[in-house]
């Protein structure tokens, strides 16, 4: 191989295998990601045949990190966080605390010192929110309850992960690793927190005026490549300048890249011109991680990696659910959570890559966290398939477990002074997001009487705060209708996206009180058209009543100079 063409050689193999495993593991019903890893794996050295250059993947995928992160800083929602707040932010500290637990323990049983331990835990106690996306989109499910802590509990996570990445190499010579020769753990910390609080307050005031201000420019030249080209500089740009200025990671400047341009209005169009580009570097990332990984450690050190599994399938998933059921939410919602915590990703990769580089990690380390990854990547479209059928289950033959989801709740009823005139000829509205939220404030402003269903429990808790009637619960439950008072109202207005429940809430409904009228959203007129014959109430058509909102301005306006 001419060494002038190796850095060509090696993205057109990286690319070209990645893209036929890909395609493979997607005909098994396996995440593609899953095919990029294996794809690595064959072009590695730990395969024979053909060997791709290691040191130049490994600088391609520094690349794929930096996109990867400011993917992540771009889509990066503080008021989707603080909706679920009260579940992800204690939830996930929990998770991580528990997950990292087990892997310094197992790590200590295996003789490994207390750094190993600790990359090692941290690397199995975090999610991929990649492939948490990809499946909760698959199963559209990404704006229920559900989805939204699911994304909420991995964005806390991510944060975390991104706090650790920062902070370990200052810990790394206290913890026995490559820090600073004589260094002090705690001088060593503070010139650390130092050079980020400065960057986070750089990126805070002169960022987020200055880029998203230099986005809009760019923008008015009309032209694609350029747009394109500013949002990928201004990512990697940031990460190179943040490291070699203010001394933090890739990956934070990359995150804080994200963020500083999701203030600009231009953001969902960055995020949509920059996606290709990300793919394609993420898929040298995922080759480049399989590359590292040797297979033999399968065959030498089985139960090494059963162990490495049995935390991240189940460990920290039972965890999770634990928490989940303690906080007073759903069954459904303690086994979605589960299932998407059960798998690690890229974030893994990421602290492993950094253990290994700072010394803490061994070599074997790495190894098992990254089939760890491959394992339970690829059995987790399975634990998602089993989630309705492990909650039917549970709800049919467990005592305990509807004991534990509905054990002396104080949001499951509503409040013994609510005034009996509110609950006489009301609207039971379920759901209060986007929708909900603009219907209930109208039906404020007409002095109509409204009960809300929902089963945000923080949401609850505000409305009440607010003086307006409502229970926590999922509306498909008799008793969560029961205590909205469905049996004296006059009219059940559904407003979540999730409409997989509606036909079950609609009955219902209408055994508790046949007179009530039902209206329900949909997104599409096949659904709307089943709702129909099913539900026999009024149905929207989210495209069909905007299309009739914009008809009527047009036709108005277009009067109005005749009316003149």
């Amino acid at each position: 191989m001419h060494h002038e063409l190796s850095l060509i050689t090696t993205i057109a193999a990286a690319l070209g295998f990645g893209l036929l495993f890909g395609m493979l593991a997607v005909r098994l019903n396996l995440p593609a990601l899953v095919g990029y890893l294996a794809a690595g794996v064959f072009i590695g050295p730990a395969t024979p045949g053909f060997v791709a250059d290691v040191a130049l993947a490994s600088q391609l995928a520094e690349i794929g990190v930096m996109l990867l992160m400011f993917g992540v800083g771009l889509h990066f929602s503080m008021r989707d966080l603080l909706e679920v707040k009260g579940i992800a932010l204690p939830g996930a500290l929990l998770q991580i605390a528990v997950a990292t637990a087990m892997g310094i323990g197992l790590a200590h049983w295996w003789g490994w010192s207390l750094g190993a331990g600790l990359v090692f835990g941290l690397a199995l106690s975090v999610a991929s929110t990649v492939v948490l996306l990809r499946a909760l989109e698959s199963r559209g499910i990404l704006d229920s309850l559900n989805g939204r802590i699911a994304v909420g509990w991995l964005v806390v996570e991510d944060l975390v992960t991104v706090l650790v990445l920062v902070m370990l190499p200052a810990l790394a010579g206290p913890l026995g690793g490559k820090g600073e020769a004589g260094a002090e753990l705690w001088p060593a910390l503070g010139k650390t927190l130092l050079q980020v609080g400065a960057f986070v307050a750089f990126m805070l005031i002169v960022g987020r005026k200055v880029f998203p201000w230099f986005l809009w420019r760019v923008a008015k030249t009309n032209s694609r490549e350029l747009f394109t080209l500013a949002v990928i500089a201004a990512a990697v740009g940031i990460a190179y300048a943040s490291s070699h200025l203010f001394g933090v990671s890739f990956a934070l400047g990359a995150f804080f890249a994200g963020m500083v341009l999701r203030e600009s209005e231009l953001s969902h169009r960055a995020a949509e011109e920059s996606l290709p580009l990300r793919d394609a570097f993420s898929v040298l990332f995922f080759v480049s991680v399989g590359m590292l990984f040797d297979p033999m450690v399968l065959v030498e050190y089985p139960l090494h990696v059963l162990a490495v599994v049995a935390i991240v399938l189940f460990g920290k998933s039972l965890a999770a659910f634990i928490l989940v059921l303690a906080l007073r939410y759903p069954l459904n919602t303690a086994i979605t959570v589960s299932a998407s915590l059960a798998q690690i990703g890229e974030f893994s990769f990421i602290l492993a890559a950094l253990g290994m580089s700072l010394g803490l990690l061994p070599e074997l380390g790495q190894n098992l966290i990254l089939a760890g990854a491959i394992i339970s990547i690829a059995v987790n479209p399975l634990l998602f398939k089993a989630v309705a059928p492990l909650d039917s289950w549970l709800r049919s033959k467990s005592d305990l477990a509807r004991k534990l989801e509905r054990s002396t709740d104080p949001l499951a009823e509503l409040p013994m002074e609510t005034a009996h005139e509110k609950l006489s000829g009301q609207v039971v509205l379920v759901g209060f997001g986007r929708v909900g939220r603009r219907i209930a404030d109208d039906l404020v402003a007409r002095g109509v009487h409204f009960v809300v269903a929902e089963q945000n429990r923080e949401i609850v808790e505000q409305l009440r705060g607010r003086g307006i009637p409502s229970v926590v619960g999922n509306a498909a439950e008799p008793a969560v209708l029961i205590q909205a008072h469905i049996a004296r109202a006059a009219m059940l207005v559904i407003a979540t996206p999730d409409t997989f429940h509606v036909r079950k809430m609609v009955e219902i409904a209408k055994a508790l009180n046949p007179s009530v009228q039902c209206v329900v959203r949909t997104h599409n007129e096949r659904e709307a058209e089943l709702l129909r014959e099913d539900t026999g109430g009024k149905v929207f058509v989210g495209e069909e009543e905007l299309a009739g909102s914009m008809i009527r301005h047009v036709v108005d306006t277009l009067r109005a100079p005749a009316a003149h």
